[in-house]
């Protein structure tokens, strides 16, 4: 089967969180600390699906937001990425209030709001162009260590071919290499 933009490079890798876990970082964190790849995590568990039809941007009531088990997760996740070493990461979120609130309580840096990292779930015309949009994004950045964008299922599924689940690692590379990106998937909370 030829590779392409979808086709993973590497088998997920996969970690038990604990105590016996903390004495080995996962294989991926030097190249996450370095620069070399970068973390797409999607927001932590937020019930339901989509976001209400009165949904506006910046009002957080209108939309579909953490639960108390979402919060905990991002907390567990931050945690859990300190504990490795991972004490500082340049953080984009997308501004639907369930990823500005995943990534802050991640508390690896101060988050910046990235507009191509919003949701296209309602209106999936958006998805080509912004995923070329963030493709673009991603290729023309230079900033060396570690990169961590929070955003949604939908943007993480376009440009990777992974359908995460809800607070689920997907690291890439920054280019394409071999037609693809994805370098590993990872579940820390």
């Amino acid at each position: 089967m030829p590779l392409t933009r979808r086709t993973l490079l590497a088998l997920p890798f996969a970690f038990a969180i604990g105590p016996a876990a903390a004495q080995l970082p996962p294989p991926w964190l030097e190249r996450l600390r370095r620069g070399e790849v970068v973390g797409l995590f999607r927001h932590a568990l937020a019930p339901g699906t989509g976001d209400p039809d009165n949904f506006r941007l910046g009002d957080c009531s209108t939309q579909r937001n953490l639960s108390d088990a979402g919060r905990a997760q991002a907390r567990t996740i931050g945690a859990n990425l300190r504990q490795f070493g991972l004490n500082k990461a340049a953080v984009y979120s997308s501004q639907w209030c369930r990823c500005l609130e995943t990534a802050r309580l991640l508390e690896l840096g101060p988050v910046q709001e990235l507009p191509v990292l919003n949701s296209f779930f309602s209106d999936r015309s958006q998805a080509s162009d912004q995923t070329r949009q963030l493709d673009a994004w991603l290729t023309a950045r230079s900033d060396p260590g570690p990169l961590l964008l929070v955003t949604h299922q939908v943007n993480i599924t376009a440009l990777t071919g992974v359908v995460p689940a809800s607070g689920e690692l997907v690291l890439i590379t920054r280019e394409k290499t071999s037609g693809s990106r994805v370098v590993a998937r990872e579940t820390l909370g």
